[in-house]
Formats: C-alpha cells, sequence, structure tokens
C-alpha cells in the first residue's frame, strides 16, 4: 500500500471515531457547536502527527497496530469504562455468553493497567492474596496496556477448571508475583448476617448488589423488630457487582423521601430517582456503612445516598469511583465503541465516577498496614508462592463502626 494511502487510513480511522464521538449520524450533521468546531480543527493536528510517524519514524510502523493504539488510547483517556474493540475483539465480545468460571476478581483500568477493583471473598483469587489496588500487568502473557477493559474482562473468563496466569505488581513490590489460578463457576454466598450487642445490632454484608442479595437484606430488616435489633451496620466493603437499579432499591429501604442518585449524561436526558415512603423499611434506626477502596458501582451509589440524605455515618476509606451508563456503538469495519454516555451522580451532585465517595469518619484497612510491614526489597520469583497475609485479629474499620453505633440512642 502507498503511504499516502496508509497516512490517509490513519486520519479516516481517527476522523470516524471523533464523528461518532461526537454524535454524528447519517442524517448529516447539526449546526455545529463551539466544543465540535474545535474537536474538528483538532484533526489537522492528528492528521500532521500521523504523517511524521509515517515519514519520519525510525522503522515503517505497523499501520494496523498504530492505529488500533491511538482509537484505544483515544477511548481510554475518556474513563476507565470506554473501550475500542478491533473487529476480531468484538466478534469475540458479542460470542461472549457470560456465565463462565472465573478467579473472583473485579477489574477496572487505572494507570494505563488493570486493576483489582475488589476481591471475592474464598475464591482462587482471595486464597493467592490478591487484594484491591493490586496492579495486573499481563494476563496469560498479553500486557494489559494493550487490551481494552472489556477484553480484559473476558480474558479473565474461562471453563471452569483452566488454569489463568496473571503478572501482578503488588504496592512496595520492585518485581512482579507471577501467580497461577485455577478458574471455578462462581459461588455467590448469601448475606451475611452477624448480631453484636447483645443482638441489639444487625451487621449485614452482601456480596453484590443484585436483586436476590437486596431481596435477602429485605426480609432481614423486616424482621428486626421480631429479633430485638434497633440499630444497622451495613458492610459494603469489597462490594464492587451488581445493578443500579438494585441499588437504588436498598438505598430505599432506609430513606422515605429524598434524592437517591441522578443520571444525566450529554445527550441522556437528566433521571432523578427518588426514594418513595412505600418502598421504604426503615427510616428511624441509626445506620452506619462500611466502605473501602473495594466499595465499587451500586454499592457507591447506595452509600452516596445515605450519607447526603444523613441517614447514615459512613466509616472507612474513599471508595473506588465506578458509576456510569455505556452505550455500544458498531463501525464500518466490524469494530465497535463502548462509550460511557451517562454518569451517575449523588444526591449532593458529585459524580461518582470522578469522585468517588468519601466517608465521614477515615480509618485506614489492615490491608495498608499489612502492605506496610512487608520488606520493600523482597522480590517473588515465579516457583515461590506468594506472601501470606499476616493474621490480623483486630478489624479497626468494624471496631470503629461498632463504637459509633454503640453511642446512638436506639
Amino acid at each position: 500500500m502507498p503511504k499516502i494511502s496508509k497516512i490517509l487510513l490513519l486520519a479516516v480511522s481517527v476522523v470516524l471515531v471523533v464523528t461518532v464521538f461526537l454524535g454524528v449520524n447519517s442524517s448529516g450533521v447539526s449546526a455545529a457547536t463551539e466544543p465540535q468546531d474545535g474537536a474538528y480543527r483538532q484533526i489537522n493536528v492528528y492528521s500532521e502527527v500521523l504523517r511524521h510517524i509515517q515519514t519520519d519514524y525510525v522503522e515503517e510502523p505497523n499501520i494496523n497496530a498504530v492505529t488500533n493504539g491511538a482509537l484505544r488510547g483515544l477511548l481510554e483517556s475518556l474513563d476507565a469504562d470506554s473501550s475500542y474493540l478491533t473487529a476480531d475483539d468484538y466478534k469475540a465480545y458479542k460470542a461472549d455468553k457470560g456465565g463462565k468460571a472465573q478467579v473472583g476478581i473485579n477489574v477496572s483500568k487505572r494507570f494505563g493497567y488493570a486493576t483489582v477493583v475488589s476481591v471475592t471473598p474464598g475464591s482462587p483469587a482471595d486464597k493467592s492474596n490478591l487484594s484491591d489496588g493490586d496492579i495486573i500487568e499481563a494476563i496469560n502473557g498479553r500486557d494489559t496496556r494493550d487490551i481494552s477493559l472489556a477484553m480484559i474482562q473476558l480474558l479473565l473468563e474461562g471453563q471452569p477448571g483452566t488454569e489463568l496466569t496473571l503478572s501482578v505488581v503488588r504496592p512496595r513490590k520492585s518485581a512482579p508475583d507471577k501467580i497461577i489460578m485455577t478458574r471455578v463457576s462462581p459461588a455467590l454466598p448469601p448475606v451475611t448476617e452477624t448480631m453484636y450487642e447483645n443482638a441489639s445490632i444487625l451487621y449485614m454484608k452482601p456480596g453484590i448488589v443484585d436483586h436476590d442479595h437486596v431481596q435477602q437484606i429485605e426480609i432481614k430488616l423486616k424482621g428486626m423488630s421480631k429479633a430485638g435489633n434497633k440499630k444497622i451496620l451495613l458492610d459494603l466493603r469489597d462490594v464492587a457487582a451488581g445493578d443500579m437499579p438494585e441499588a437504588t432499591r436498598l438505598a430505599n429501604f432506609f430513606l422515605k423521601d429524598g434524592t437517591i442518585a441522578i443520571l444525566e449524561g450529554q445527550k441522556v436526558e437528566k433521571q432523578t430517582f427518588t426514594a418513595e415512603a412505600s418502598k421504604s423499611i426503615n427510616t428511624t434506626a441509626p445506620v452506619v456503612v462500611l466502605v473501602n477502596r473495594g466499595t465499587a458501582g451500586p454499592a457507591e451509589l447506595v452509600a452516596a445516598a445515605l450519607l447526603d440524605n444523613k441517614r447514615a455515618d459512613l466509616v472507612g476509606e474513599k471508595t473506588f469511583g465506578e458509576g456510569a451508563q455505556q452505550k455500544t456503538f458498531e463501525l464500518p469495519d466490524g469494530a465497535a465503541l463502548i462509550l460511557s454516555i451517562a454518569k451517575y451522580e449523588s444526591p449532593s451532585g458529585k459524580k461518582i465516577q470522578d469522585d468517588g465517595v468519601t466517608p465521614g469518619v477515615l480509618v485506614a484497612s489492615n490491608n495498608d498496614e499489612a502492605a506496610v510491614a512487608e520488606d520493600d526489597t523482597t522480590t517473588a520469583s515465579e516457583n515461590k508462592p506468594p506472601l501470606q497475609k499476616p493474621s490480623v485479629t483486630v478489624d479497626e474499620q468494624l471496631t470503629k463502626a461498632l463504637d459509633l453505633l454503640k453511642n446512638k440512642a436506639a
């Protein structure tokens, strides 16, 4: 292919993505706004950069690789959930029916790499001592910098019994650990329930904010008076999966009125989710919610709603920051964009995706203390098992939450 044709191919690819991003469709371009004019002017800059890459780079570049990398970077510069999928990736993405075996980690992208958001208790990842904040440098030898989040999630899945090899960069470690895990069929435990202070405090921890687990919480809340419970401790630490409608329903259990969340985007009409008194269960019992860096998505929506409505005290760490609605746009060449088109906001107007949720009572996690205790110069060989986490006898975040509840009048 002549050089001028290759340059045009790159330019057309970038123009195509920018066009889709700006909402231009086959019916024609509407009156240009100032932001659109600025974006179109940038196309001249892109073309000039591409020309220099093609003509002046040390060797003739791989046009497909350069184009794919540019488009992937363009989407990921927006947020972690926006992705560019090549035609081959999108074909595999569409063919995936879900329900495959996993190793028990929720991931996102931070600093260009796949990052562990939370770990399912008792899962292969938990047994390998993975924890939130660990960076996954490679999956089965593939650098996660070169893979979109959608494909990273796909690569983590597989048939039960198959092996998954991760290269993991841990805090305060100079070299990555090679970790081999066996995929297992996902098992979601029921909501954990514990009684504290002579059964006056009902502690609940859902592993996921989905219909079944929210239903379990509903039953437990309705049975509080019979059990003698007067106060509630909701543990949302490392809860990163579920769906937003169920999160709204869960928050409504504790609120008789007020705003739960807001959803809004450039082309998505503003939606305000409001608590309904008929759907509330317990709007008077003192509530404390535990959160940490592994609290993400639906769990963040619940925490933000209860915090902003002054319905609960939050204890722990600032949450991860995940709360956007995506839409898939198919491209003419078989590729696709997964684009965030709207973001959830807390009642006070903060975008959860951008700001996360900061508790009023900050308490560091035990994982942080364990990491400080590790020898910074220690490296793990491929034949060496992962370092074991020190046994922790005191959960400082839980202790603080219980102390707060003890001092609240029922």
